[in-house]
């Protein structure tokens, strides 16, 4: 009962505060000047904004930030209060500008608009140049262009150092959790060409994200499967696919590699480390670059 009375009691505060930004024009269309309050309800946005905020201008991110298993920025993200994509508590930390996903909850980011609270969407990167976007376009919104700026050559920078290095010509096959994989158009499949591999999905023809039988994996003979997350906290049926004698037996004799679907789940920094190791899956010696 003292639980129902609470969510109720929060429910009117909510009710109350929804009238003022209606009739009373609470929250103004921002106009283009420097946001002070940002909250991130997507784990993408979440880590553009740690990267490029000023100090104490993202005041909330999504609770998403701090699982290790998709945020490739547990650490960093420990020291932001975190939100779970709700409208009521969107509104009543007064934003003046919400980072959202292209897939974001639709209802709450469509409340957040009728009450005329700014909300920029940014769609999932599939390649490099859309991390570069991505990136520039946080530091436009945020009024920190410099530092968007400086990240972008970083970047480029690190990149440049990693592709300089020749192709292995070695086959590359992606096998995730639940026998997914990712072909061409995925940031994924870009790690995988940066760091001179070829992809077998791209190379069976497919796109996006899908699903391949163990059976072709087997029949492929790639050089290395570069497998996703195994490190699960208790069994689960995800991973059952890992644990298939078949795949036992492709992974001692093709190899197998580690690279963290963290790090290609959304654009950043953290990408290239994506590339360092699918480098050192296929051989090739970076420590000296």
């Amino acid at each position: 009962m003292a639980n129902r009375a609470s969510a109720m009691a929060r429910g009117a505060v909510f009710a109350a505060s929804l009238g003022c930004a209606l009739f009373a024009g609470l929250f103004p269309a921002w106009a283009g000047e420097k946001p002070a309050r940002v909250v991130s309800m997507n784990l993408c946005t979440d880590q553009l904004a740690m990267l490029i905020a000023a100090p104490g201008q993202l005041v909330s991110i999504s609770a998403i930030a701090r699982q290790p298993q998709s945020s490739a920025m547990v650490d960093e993200a420990m020291h932001f209060p975190i939100n779970q994509g709700q409208a009521e508590e969107i509104f009543l930390l007064k934003p003046d500008l919400v980072l959202a996903g292209t897939y974001t909850t639709r209802a709450t980011v469509g409340l957040l608009k009728e009450l005329g609270i700014p909300v920029a969407q940014f769609a999932p990167e599939t390649s490099f140049d859309g991390v570069r976007e991505s990136m520039r376009r946080m530091g436009e919104l945020l009024g920190r262009e410099e530092r968007a700026a400086e990240l972008i050559g970083e970047f480029d920078a690190g990149l440049k150092r990693l592709q300089n290095l020749p192709k292995s010509g070695k086959v590359a096959a992606l096998y995730y959790a639940n026998s997914y994989t990712s072909g061409s158009g995925t940031l994924a499949h870009a790690a995988i060409d940066a760091a001179g591999l070829e992809n077998l999905a791209a190379r069976l023809g497919i796109q996006g994200t899908a699903t391949i039988p163990l059976e072709t994996l087997v029949l492929a003979m790639p050089d290395v499967v570069v497998a996703g997350d195994r490190d699960y906290t208790a069994p689960a049926l995800a991973q059952q696919n890992f644990s298939h004698p078949a795949f036992q037996a492709l992974i001692q004799k093709s190899g197998e590699a580690s690279m963290p679907v963290r790090n290609t789940v959304c654009g950043g920094p953290f990408t290239l480390a994506a590339v360092r190791m699918l480098r050192t899956a296929a051989g090739q010696d970076i420590a000296r670059r």
